[in-house]
């Protein structure tokens, strides 16, 4: 008797939404991980001090919000399992040092106001961009959650229209070029090229242009999802769903192997020698790079292909802090109020540093000028500290590999003051104001999750020849593993890539094709 129908390794948010779609359509799932908590990129922890509760990695849950999983409640997540979001009307904002500030809002009308204060034909450009990212939004949001269509097919079909020939320009173009052609204000441009930056890639970086509007479609039609208690509450609800309909998600248990009976995947192998059995399927959210370790009949060409994928040469470094107070902005709103945002990019003086700083990260060096992202999400949901305190999340980008030879746990906490004495520069309380702050290094991420390799939050880098259907690779990316039938793949380096997507919805539905059921039947009533 097998010990499951399915076995899912790895308890990060996508193979844990994929083995719920499984559960709830009746399979028997057994949920693997091999660290004591679950969740991988998606996951709340007492990272400081007890009643501080940090989101290690993710921090608001932006794109998935566009996703059925979520928008039609498929799973009942929300409205049975206890998943719940605030969506502030104000979820990014650029931060200068001379106190000046550009929000952008929900409301487009709000934003092109801001703007207006650099630029009145800058204003009137975001309103015709805020538009166009409104009639591309349901196009691009129906190729993020279902299997990716054939590249070639795509180009095809895009190319009959002029509509489909703007967008593959757009997708073909930089962040930089874009902005080049729609703002005149320096600091406009660089509002909106950081955008790239949160993707982990330049503004200059060719093929990075359609993000602005995919960032900015999904920012005003769904706003930034802060979920109450933290990201790991996504998690929780995600267990919940699977043990409710039978499943069981077990902790401390490393995969070491994936058992091929000859034909098709049958099971894993644990580190301590365990052997487990699935009678179905193996759910995997194995990285390219070791995929060809934990799957040894691997087909030759397929894992020379996975091992050859690249990783973007810029890692995050993050720094968590239980806080006494609340953060005190020197900048203030235009009517004098106090700053109030899900996501603060505290800006160099420049654009042209923005761009510099990226260029040095992919020579393996350090940012001359630090690119710090920063999160106070207690003024959102404030039941994440003790009342009256706070927390922060603040992330920046470095190299994996130091060139000066020293190891990053040797190092990891000068540099995290570094980081806290660059947003000094921008906030009156600190560092007086923290009792206490962890941080990880690129090398403590690839710790926490072997999908963030070298630091990679994304698996792999988004590059056009590692997006869509050729994401991770041409032959993996219809989520399934050639020569190794019934082992599926799931992950940030799967389509549609990184971030919190719910991505392991098209990971079900292949697997629904393949085990001979309608994907209707994967829904909680």
């Amino acid at each position: 008797m097998s010990d499951a129908d399915i076995i899912a390794i790895g308890s990060g948010h996508n193979g844990l939404v994929a083995a719920a779609y499984l559960a709830v359509a009746g399979r028997k799932v057994l949920v693997l991980e091999r660290n004591d908590w679950f969740g991988g990129g998606v996951v709340t922890r007492e990272l400081t001090r007890p009643g501080f509760r940090h989101d290690q990695h993710s921090m608001s849950h932006i794109f998935i919000q566009g996703n059925p999983l979520l928008l039609d409640d498929e799973l009942g997540l929300r409205r049975k399992y206890g998943l719940r979001y605030v969506f502030p009307e104000t979820p990014m904002m650029s931060v200068w040092e001379d106190g000046t500030t550009l929000p952008l809002h929900r409301d487009p009308v709000k934003s092109a106001e801001a703007i207006r204060r650099f630029s009145a034909r800058d204003a009137e450009a975001f309103l015709a961009m805020s538009r166009q990212a409104a009639e591309w939004l349901p196009m691009i949001r129906a190729g993020l959650y279902t299997p990716p269509m054939p590249v070639g097919a795509q180009s095809a079909m895009m190319d009959q229209s002029g509509e489909g020939r703007e967008i593959m320009r757009t997708m073909a173009i930089s962040t930089f070029d874009l902005m080049e052609e729609l703002f005149e204000h320096d600091r406009v441009k660089a509002h909106f090229g950081r955008v790239a930056g949160e993707n982990l890639v330049s503004p200059d970086e060719k093929a990075t242009g359609i993000g602005a509007y995919v960032f900015l479609g999904f920012l005003e039609k769904y706003g930034f999802g802060v979920p109450v208690g933290g990201s790991g509450s996504l998690t929780d609800a995600l267990i919940r769903c699977i043990e409710d309909h039978g499943g069981a998600v077990r902790a401390g248990a490393e995969v070491r192997e994936v058992i091929n009976d000859g034909s098709r995947a049958s099971g894993v192998v644990l580190d301590n020698g365990e052997r487990l059995s699935a009678s179905e399927a193996i759910i995997g959210a194995i990285h390219p790079h070791i995929l060809p370790d934990l799957v040894p009949s691997l087909p030759g060409s397929v894992a020379r292909n996975a091992r050859r994928t690249h990783v973007t040469d810029a890692a995050c470094f993050t720094v968590h802090a239980a806080l006494d107070e609340p953060l005190k902005f020197k900048a203030k709103n235009a009517d004098g109020t106090d700053l109030s945002a899900v996501m603060y990019e505290l800006m160099p003086a420049e654009y042209e540093d923005m761009r510099r700083a990226f260029d040095e990260l992919r020579y393996g060096n350090f940012s001359p000028t630090p690119l710090v992202g920063l999160g106070q999400l207690t003024q959102h949901d404030p039941g994440r500290a003790p009342e009256g305190k706070a927390i922060f999340h603040a992330w920046d980008y470095v190299p994996y590999a130091r060139k000066d030879g020293r190891s990053w746990d040797e190092t990891k906490g000068k540099f995290a003051r570094k980081i806290i004495g660059r947003m000094g520069d921008f906030i009156d309380n600190l560092p007086e104001a923290i009792l206490d702050y962890h941080c990880d290094s690129p090398v403590d991420m690839e710790r926490t999750s072997p999908s963030f390799h070298r630091g990679d939050l994304h698996g792999i880098s988004t590059t056009t020849y590692q997006s869509g259907a050729h994401r991770p690779t041409p032959e993996l990316g219809q989520y399934r593993v050639p020569g190794v039938d019934r082992l599926y793949l799931v992950g940030p380096f799967q389509h549609p890539g990184g971030g919190v997507f719910g991505a392991g919805r098209a990971t079900a539905m292949v697997m629904a094709e393949d085990l001979g059921f309608e994907f209707d039947q994967a829904r909680v009533q």
